[in-house]
């Protein structure tokens, strides 16, 4: 009997308790969950020794003075604290794909509790008057505060502003590219008590050896140089320059695109401009305008626009090569953000006499007109051509490609914009500079004196009004000056470019007749 009952109590010990089927529940990622809250991260930041938490935990943890011991033996450096942008979108995308809320940030209120809870449990830990003294000294005020500085920013990844793009509103001709525009937000990034060690910490994730790392790096670096002229300014140094070099061609679409957008960022200050171009960054930027992925190759276009705007750069970039992608760029990219810093690009380059040199030998004299000619950025082929026509070579390769003939046609018809009509007369301007035999009597036959006092009285610039006189003025006194005809055709059929004949040439000419 007493056996029985012996054998009667195991079998109530070991009866196996019933048991339903629990749906399953994906474990987030490791890299998903903040070391300290051991949740899912709602608004994760990187601090300076490279680890990413809860905004709110690390706020606690620096409110308190507590500097945890992290799984790996390592204690983090909380001085310096950057928006992990990249890291967030993947947990909204994560949670999307579970069928799940967006995780909520950490209130600062709970995540004081838990760090001082952790605190108090650890020996080395600051002891526990003074932790109580600490959170007294907080206040309930300054919790609440905190609390709405932490919830502020929800969902604005939802409303359109991700990790790698942003909306972007094209600026001023001249001044910056269209691919930059400034946040409206004031920046991401917060100083530290120590100083200013941003630039640490973007190196370091940079040039980290995982892919996840130097793209977090590129997007914090961009978003934080879009707002911030002291960021733009403080952050152009030769170390953090090297390692986002070596970014800009990485084969990652993702970084590849931010790099670039950093860039252009860095190089809307002046004194940056001919520290980037000495930084060697013209040869990567021509391989991204060679490359594939045409937002990078749009970022490329303003970058290489705004360096050019300093004269101290002009002749190094297209020393280094970047005219005929650029041309090819203006030509055929599908991104008319491209094709317009493309244009601007090439307008400030052309202002350089060696410049000049190469675009008339890459036969872009041609393709500029065919571009006029197809209603294809006019005014800016334009505004280009006017400026080749101040060289000897660009002159002479216009006058050969029929120039003047087809300006004359072009001021009969209607124009989109003044402007249009304006860079029209400047270009044949430049190309009547000297007043050359050739260009007059090119002039001539195509009608141009009518034509220019059409635009004297008509057109409603006084600018291109001017530069029609200035045209007029010399067509006729050169005029005046001449004793006898001359037969212009035989001057045509004589074969001189855009240098003036001699009186010796001109002579030839008549005893020919």
């Amino acid at each position: 009997m007493g056996s029985g009952k012996h054998r009667w109590k195991i079998s109530i010990y070991r009866k196996t308790p019933v048991t339903f089927p629990q749906p399953d529940v994906a474990k987030p990622p490791t890299e998903f969950v903040c070391p300290i809250s051991g949740s899912l991260m709602g608004d994760p930041v990187i601090v300076k020794s490279g680890q990413t938490f809860e905004r709110a935990c690390v706020t606690a943890c620096k409110t308190i003075g507590y500097k945890p011991t992290l799984n790996d033996g390592s204690t983090p450096d909380f001085s310096v604290i950057i928006a992990n942008l990249a890291l967030k979108a993947s947990i909204l995308n994560w949670a999307r794909a579970q069928q799940d809320d967006p995780p909520e940030p950490v209130r600062l209120s709970d995540a004081l509790k838990l760090v001082t809870s952790a605190a108090m449990m650890t020996k080395s830990s600051t002891s526990s008057g003074e932790l109580v003294r600490r959170l007294e000294e907080v206040g309930p005020a300054v919790l609440v505060h905190a609390d709405s500085e932490l919830t502020r920013g929800i969902g604005r990844l939802d409303s359109g502003e991700s990790s790698g793009s942003f909306r972007r509103t094209p600026l001023m001709l001249a001044t910056r590219p269209s691919c930059y525009s400034s946040g409206s937000s004031s920046s991401e990034f917060e100083m530290g008590e120590s100083g200013t060690c941003e630039e640490e910490v973007f190196v370091g994730r940079m040039r980290s050896p995982h892919v996840f790392e130097q793209e977090e790096g590129v997007v914090a670096l961009r978003k934080v140089t879009r707002s911030s002229v002291e960021s733009r300014l403080s952050l152009c140094t030769p170390r953090l320059l090297s390692a986002l070099r070596s970014l800009i061609t990485s084969k990652y679409t993702d970084i590849q695109v931010n790099s670039v957008a950093a860039l252009v960022n860095l190089s809307l200050e002046k004194i940056n401009k001919v520290k980037i171009v000495r930084a060697g960054f013209v040869p990567p930027l021509v391989d991204v305008l060679r490359g594939r992925f045409p937002e990078a190759q749009e970022h490329a276009c303003g970058s290489l626009f705004s360096l050019a705007l300093d004269d101290e750069n002009k002749t190094a970039i297209g020393v280094l090569g970047a005219l005929q992608p650029l041309i090819h760029m203006m030509m055929r990219s599908e991104s008319e953000r491209a094709k317009h810093d493309a244009a601007l690009a090439l307008y400030h380059l052309s202002l350089v006499q060696s410049n000049r040199s190469k675009l008339v030998k890459l036969g872009s004299v041609q393709l500029f007109l065919n571009m006029v000619k197809s209603g294809q950025m006019p005014g800016r082929a334009l505004l280009i051509l006017c400026n080749l026509g101040a060289s000897n070579e660009g002159r002479a390769a216009m006058l050969d490609a029929g120039a003047v003939a087809f300006f004359m046609e072009l001021l009969k018809g209607e124009f989109d914009s003044e402007s249009t009509r304006e860079s029209c007369v400047a270009a044949i301007c430049a190309l009547s500079h000297g007043g050359g035999l050739r260009f007059r009597g090119l002039a001539k036959a195509a009608g141009a004196i009518e034509v220019l006092k059409e635009v004297v009285e008509k057109s409603g610039r006084e600018r291109a009004r001017d530069k029609a006189r200035q045209v007029l003025e010399m067509l006729k006194a050169r005029e005046e000056e001449e004793e006898e005809e001359v037969d212009w055709e035989k001057v045509l059929e004589f074969g001189f470019r855009s240098k003036a004949l001699t009186p010796q040439a001109v002579q030839t000419c008549r005893n020919s007749k």
